[in-house]
């Protein structure tokens, strides 16, 4: 379900003569998102997002699509536990950024 646009789409600033600066237009994204997850379920809407994320490791588990799905969906379990893990070790141990 896509939600329809109700406003002008030029950027437009508080001035009326200027366009939006980033800052303002993140700002007014992050406003967006915040209210259109209050009137919606954010599971149903990043749905999408997520299935196409667990369809990556189902294709680079089996390619071919050979697999039974149960096997399928075990190494693909698998292989996101290693991804988890791999990010996790290239995290600096101090908090610190790297």
């Amino acid at each position: 379900m896509r939600h329809e646009p109700t406003g002008r789409s030029e950027s437009v600033s508080s001035s009326g003569n200027e366009p939006a600066s980033q800052a303002e237009r993140s700002l007014r994204a992050r406003l967006a998102a915040y209210a259109l997850h209050a009137q919606r379920d954010p599971r149903e809407t990043t749905a999408n997002g997520r299935a196409a994320f667990l369809a990556r490791f189902d294709r680079e588990v089996d390619p071919e699509g050979l697999l039974e799905p149960d096997e399928r969906r075990r190494r693909a379990a698998v292989k996101a536990r290693q991804a988890k893990r791999t990010a996790g070790a290239k995290r600096p141990k101090d908090g610190t950024a790297a």
